[in-house]
Formats: structure tokens, sequence, C-alpha cells
């Protein structure tokens, strides 16, 4: 039996298997500036602990690589990997994962909304 698009569709919706979003869409979505985000990946110094597509110097190997970033469904594979989610976590960790490893950078939500924006543009 074959279905069509719209069938297909809503089989996989039914399921729980929609697509992944679309990254340009999440970061427009949050009104991130990609290009800003990656400058501030660099400035915060992200690339000492995580490999970050895209920005230069991005090579630490002592927390996960960000590649991909916007195609996970968790955040420190716990939190919901939404772009508010993600502009939180960037700004405080520890107050969305008590025990997260990950230092409070003092990120503001401005520059905490370009980051997301970057990280959710990960190809």
């Amino acid at each position: 039996m074959k279905l069509g698009a719209p069938a297909l569709a809503f089989t996989l919706a039914l399921a729980g298997c929609s697509p992944p979003p679309d990254p340009a869409a999440l970061a427009r979505l949050e009104g991130g500036d990609v290009e800003r985000g990656r400058s501030l990946l660099s400035h915060y110094q992200c690339g000492s602990c995580h490999v970050i597509p895209h920005v230069p110097a991005a090579a630490g190997r002592a927390a996960p690589s960000l590649a991909g970033f916007a195609r996970r469904s968790y955040i420190a594979g716990q939190v919901p990997n939404t772009p508010p989610n993600l502009v939180r976590w960037l700004q405080d960790p520890q107050a969305l994962l008590p025990q997260a490893r990950m230092p409070d950078m003092g990120v503001h939500e401005a520059d905490a909304r370009d980051m997301a924006a970057a990280l959710l543009a990960q190809p």
C-alpha cells in the first residue's frame, strides 16, 4: 500500500517521528544573528571545551562536539532542545540542570540568543 504525502506526514506525526526542524528556521525564530553568534562562541571561549564547526579554534575535547546540534533532541542529554531552553541554558546551565558540568559563563540574553542561532544553524 502506497501512502500519499499528507497521509505519510500524518502517520509519522502520530508515531512521534516528525522530521527534524529546519535549523535556519529555528535560528530566525529566535531572532538571532548566526554570524554574530559564531563570533560570540569564540569570544566566550566555548571552543576550549567543545568542537564547534565554523567557529575558529573551537577544537576542545573536554565536552561533546556541538556539530549537528540542531538535530539533537536534548541539551546535555536531559533538557529538551528548544530555542528558548537553549537560550536559557547558555545563560545559566545550572538553572535547567543543577548537576550540569558546563560553567555559567555570564552570557547576556542577547548574546545567548545569537549563540543559540549559531548552534541551531550547525550542519
